[in-house]
């Protein structure tokens, strides 16, 4: 079940650096006052695909993928949100429902803020309008580039490209337990399952990494760089 939690410190508020660093002391108590806090499991779902918008959501911490569903549960996955990130960025101003669905991959904690507040202040205060918008370009230009980059790979060099961005990106640490299934990561890079996991078998067996179920060790890191940049 998800824990909802209201109260907010706004001395200590980590809004004020993080999100409203050119909004007034009024403004961001009137924000922080109806700030909610939503714990959620690994597996369970944050936004769906179509429904309305309601609240501007940032992740506070732990891991999200926010994926476009698809049939036969098969989708694809658009980013991995890690914390700090605003997961609601994509839809929340050019449309009134969700266009993407959102799930945690790790227990997570999202912070949801009044939409009506936002926009009323998007609408006053310029400084804020602006800051809102360049952090909107950063994540559409992260998407795009990030999508170039992994497509103009071969198969190796996509998931040895998956391999790095964990390791380095999100846990740096060259052991880690993968966040995603082998079908979420063939969603992540357009291949197929099987592809993924063929290709997982072939850096075993060439001394790059060791697999231990879900968690992966990277041996040759130097060696999975040459993949990912070459591949």
């Amino acid at each position: 079940m998800k824990d909802v939690l209201n109260k907010c410190e706004c001395a200590k508020c980590d809004l004020r650096d993080l999100f409203f660093g050119h909004v007034t002391q009024d403004e961001l108590n009137l924000v922080c006052s109806s700030k909610t806090e939503i714990d959620f499991r690994k597996g369970e779902q944050i936004i769906e695909a179509g429904k309305p918008i309601k609240s501007f959501i940032y992740l506070k911490s732990g891991l999200v993928k926010l994926f476009k569903p698809g049939v036969a549960n098969k989708g694809q996955i658009i980013m991995i949100a890690k914390p700090f990130d605003f997961v609601s960025l994509l839809s929340v101003f050019s449309d009134s429902n969700y266009n993407y669905s959102v799930t945690a991959i790790e227990d997570s904690t999202t912070c949801h803020l009044d939409l009506d507040e936002v926009v009323s202040m998007i609408k006053t205060n310029g400084d804020f309008a602006m800051s809102i918008m360049k952090k909107m370009s950063r994540v559409s230009d992260l998407i795009i580039l990030e999508n170039l980059n992994i497509r103009k790979k071969n198969i190796h060099g996509r998931v040895a490209y998956i391999l790095l961005f964990f390791a380095d990106q999100i846990y740096d640490a060259e052991y880690f337990e993968l966040p995603l299934s082998r079908r979420e990561i063939a969603e992540f890079i357009g291949k197929t399952t099987e592809n993924v996991i063929r290709t997982l078998s072939e850096f075993r067996k060439d001394g790059i990494i060791k697999i231990f179920g879900k968690s992966i060790e990277i041996v040759d890191k130097e060696k999975l760089k040459q993949v990912a940049e070459f591949g």
